[in-house]
């Protein structure tokens, strides 16, 4: 087997050199004797654990340089273990360097019965931490181009994707705001044979009308005040790629006419000019209104309309998804656990129910960011309804009982098995540690649904 490296960090060459005799037999040891040293070998060797002296030059009787290099260690692996090694005197820095991060912390001079009884413990916590990663990255839930969503409604949603993308025909996409419109657009565009080219966006209820239709098909050189030189819009900008104009619905009459004729000709003038450009991009609208009552009203021209909606694709609301909404939620709280440096952390039984019943007006939008902020607020290593500011949602709801929080759980764990597996039944029994007919009797009795 593979011994687990360790670093010295120690200006005191006796020291270093004293350590490594006493550990090669059992740890592959690297040694450093300043912060830039330690730096490279910590990213080079990536070592289980670090053993780090505070007193390190160019300041070797400062604690402060020892600080910065630990700092420095903990950017790099948040979940590094990292032991000070200090003397007697500096037990106060040492226990300052704990709450900054360090795992543990040794006095000089250091003990070697000691020391091994440390690093042995500090190497099984670090593997035990890397094998827990590892099995949550494999647990994942696939995604079908960064989009999550078991739901039937969902997975319409990536069928017609997946065949409206190799054509050229625009789509128009519907969605409440928040529901993840863009990312069907951007779908769409990584799986067109335009791939390779560019994916040019712009939000047409954000631009005043007077800038929309510079910025959609540019303009020449003193076609109005301020043209001071000639610019590409983002049509012409688009040419090989997509182009997606999201909140459609707020486009200008005066623009929707030449939007139309770019739709039928694939030709336009920028502004001021007279110049016939072409262009390939293909046109991939997106609004949350009605668009067939604008026609109606008069807002939206009805041509205009029947040439954006050749294939017209709906994303449902988050509501509309079922376990989706736990599915996406657990995701989020695995990426931002990671990246606010706080592993391990679970959904309560509480935060489960209130992410099922809160009818999610915001959408995925809002999901993601009442997990981010859960994730920073919460103390313990459960998120809490309170966390994800949802506790009103349980507000005359009947209180949870114990049998309730297992049931919960229960849930939670068979439907991931299952989708990991797939829905077979046989593979998820094995994972679970269960006979066939147990696993059958407990989604009968949870309720899960056969479709998970």
């Amino acid at each position: 087997m593979t011994k687990p490296t360790v670093l010295i960090v120690d200006d005191d060459e006796d020291i270093r050199t004293q350590m490594k005799w006493a550990l090669s037999s059992d740890y592959e040891v690297v040694m450093a004797e300043d912060q830039p040293g330690t730096v490279s070998a910590f990213t080079s060797n990536r070592p289980s654990v670090t053993l780090l002296d505070l007193g390190l030059p160019p300041r070797p009787n400062d604690p402060e340089e020892g600080l910065a290099t630990l700092a420095s260690l903990l950017r790099l692996d948040p979940m590094a273990k990292v032991i000070i090694v200090s003397g007697q005197g500096d037990k106060q820095n040492a226990l300052r360097a704990v709450g900054s991060g360090a795992y543990d912390f040794l006095c000089k001079p250091v003990d070697m019965d000691e020391l091994k009884l440390v690093l042995q413990r500090s190497v099984y916590v670090a593997e035990l931490e890397a094998e827990y990663r590892a099995i949550q990255q494999s647990r994942r839930v696939e995604t079908f181009e960064d989009m999550l969503g078991d739901s039937p409604e969902m997975q319409a949603v990536f069928s017609l994707v997946r065949k409206v993308a190799p054509t050229t025909a625009p789509v128009l996409i519907l969605g409440e705001s928040g529901a993840g419109k863009e990312m069907v657009a951007q779908a769409l565009h990584r799986r067109s044979p335009q791939k390779n080219g560019p994916f040019a966006a712009i939000n047409c209820s954000a631009i005043p009308e007077t800038l929309l239709e510079s910025e959609l098909f540019g303009h020449e050189k003193g076609a109005f005040t301020g043209a001071h030189t000639q610019r590409k819009g983002l049509i012409e900008s688009a040419a090989g790629g997509t182009l997606f104009l999201d909140e459609i619905g707020e486009l200008p009459p005066a623009v929707q006419v030449k939007l139309l004729r770019f739709l039928q000709e694939k030709r336009f003038q920028r502004i001021g000019g007279r110049q016939e450009i072409h262009s390939d991009a293909r046109v991939v609208a997106a609004t949350n209104v009605n668009l067939k009552e604008a026609v109606e009203n008069g807002k939206f021209r009805e041509d205009l309309y029947f040439r954006l909606a050749v294939v017209v694709l709906k994303v449902p609301s988050l509501r509309e998804r079922g376990d989706d909404t736990s599915l996406i939620a657990k995701e989020f709280l695995q990426r931002y656990s990671l990246e606010h440096g706080k592993r391990s952390l679970t959904f309560a039984p509480d935060a489960l129910r209130a992410l099922t019943l809160h009818l999610w007006p915001g959408n995925v939008r809002e999901l993601q960011n009442r997990v981010q902020r859960a994730v920073i607020m919460a103390e313990g290593k459960r998120v809490t309804a309170a966390d994800l500011e949802l506790a009103d949602v349980l507000d005359g709801m009947p209180p949870l009982t114990l049998k309730d929080a297992r049931e919960s759980d229960e849930r939670e764990i068979i439907q991931d098995a299952l989708r990991r597996h797939r829905g077979k039944i046989t593979s998820a029994a094995l994972e679970l540690g269960i006979s066939r007919p147990t696993l059958y009797e407990l989604i009968e009795k949870l309720g899960i649904a056969k479709s998970s």
